[in-house]
């Protein structure tokens, strides 16, 4: 078999393939069998028509065979010989394939670049560590009082923030009325039409109003994009924000903790491992940076598409999970393509420049390391550990775990080896 490999632009190759005409005989002698025992014909039981008669009326399903079978076949040898692993489906082209004839054709496919390293120990970067901060502190504190907060029936009129019970008629053109009852909401918050939410402010219990309203254009429900019609709405009760008091009888109702101090305490722990934890990430991507600083290498287009995929349905899952149909929204594909492409395209170089570095250390997860992150996973999702390894290994979850393990030791390699100054 005869390969050529010719190296076109950045990680572009373009693999001229020839396999010698007894191969390609072989191939549709065995296509020929097993069209043969498929076959039917007038005359003849299935799997009995004879060999000469399958040439004139099965040519076209024995040249098919020949080449679901014989190209891939053919490929994959060649890849071997030409010690390529490209990282996309090959664009064939110029497929000659003739009974009795050699079989050629063009491959174009994409390769990970041959990574030239250079120094990436002892890169300097600037760091400073950022300590928790007594309004931080203060804030998390502030937050967990609203999460605790109740709302409480008040006799005036409602001001934003309140919480409204209302009922309300809602008539659009071309639509039949509808309405809902104890229908509530916080005003201000965003979670109504903007002229309900405007128009209650100011309203007591009991009182109505009407006000004309507009859906936006980009409304997530299509039938109601660019309607207009009016609203008619009666606040029914008018609730205020109770906010409890930050001491020990609160610190109590939040479960283990005796004494605010103890809460302040807690918080403060968490809040300070949060912060380590986002510490680490941004020195490991600063010292990364440094790195790719130093490394000049083409990207496979491939790669980088395939990470442009990953981000845009990762979008339209998160709708999904919202109670949404993503094909019903009006995303704008090609200006998703170039605001996401930059990331996916240094994601992609990061990735290539860990897995280069790793190889020349020499860089592998042991058996316990992979064993512990499956203890974690087991626990978190409270599954058996030979459940959990079974169903990663069955779905390629499990290597994908092994890489990512590989990729952090790498980064923690860098990062002990950087000079960090303040």
């Amino acid at each position: 078999m005869k390969v050529e490999v010719e190296a076109i632009e950045g990680c572009k190759r373009r693999l001229a393939v020839e396999a010698p005409a007894d191969v390609v005989q072989q191939a549709w002698e065995r296509a020929y069998g097993r069209v043969q025992k498929q076959a039917r014909l007038p005359g003849f039981r299935k799997g009995h028509v004879p060999r000469s008669l399958v040439k004139v009326h099965f040519a076209a399903d024995v040249r098919r065979e020949v080449a679901e079978h014989l190209i891939p076949d053919v490929y994959r040898r060649a890849l071997d010989e030409a010690r390529l692993e490209p990282v996309n489906e090959p664009d064939l082209q110029d497929v000659t394939l003739e009974e009795g004839a050699p079989l050629s054709f063009v491959a174009l496919v994409e390769v990970k670049p041959e990574i030239a390293l250079a120094e990436y120990k002892g890169v300097e970067v600037r760091h400073t560590p950022r300590a928790v901060t007594g309004d931080e502190l203060d804030e998390a504190l502030a937050h967990m009082r609203e999460q605790q907060a109740q709302f409480v029936a008040v006799e005036r009129a409602a001001a934003r923030g309140d919480l409204l019970v209302t009922d309300w008629t809602l008539t659009l053109e071309g639509r039949e009325p509808s309405s809902q009852q104890g229908h509530q909401f916080v005003a201000g918050d965003a979670s109504v039409l903007p002229e309900i939410d405007a128009a209650v402010v100011g309203m007591r219990a009991g009182e109505e109003r009407e006000v004309g309203v507009r859906f936006a254009d980009d409304h997530r429900r299509e039938e109601l994009r660019g309607k207009s019609g009016q609203a008619r709405v009666k606040v029914v009760e008018v609730k205020e924000k109770v906010l409890p008091a930050l001491d020990d009888e609160f610190a109590k109702s939040l479960g283990e903790l005796e004494t605010l101090e103890a809460l302040r305490a807690e918080v403060l722990r968490q809040l300070e491992a949060h912060r380590a934890q986002e510490e680490k990430r941004e020195l490991q991507d600063k010292v990364v940076d440094a790195v790719l600083a130093t490394h000049a290498f083409a990207v496979p287009e491939a790669l980088v598409m395939r990470q442009v995929g990953h981000q845009i349905e990762h979008a339209r899952e998160s709708v999904r999970r919202q109670g949404l149909d993503p094909d019903r929204l009006p995303w704008d594909y090609p200006k998703l393509l170039g605001e996401l492409k930059p990331g996916a395209e240094k994601a992609v170089r990061r990735a290539l420049l860990l897995d280069a570095i790793a190889e020349r250390e020499g860089i592998v997860p042991t058996d316990a390391q992979v064993e512990a992150e499956l203890q974690q996973l087991a626990a978190a999702s409270q599954r058996p550990l030979p459940a959990i390894r079974r169903m990663m290994e069955k779905s390629g979850d499990l290597a994908t775990l092994q890489r990512g393990l590989r990729d952090r030791m790498t980064l923690d390699m860098l990062v002990e080896n950087a000079r960090i100054t303040e």
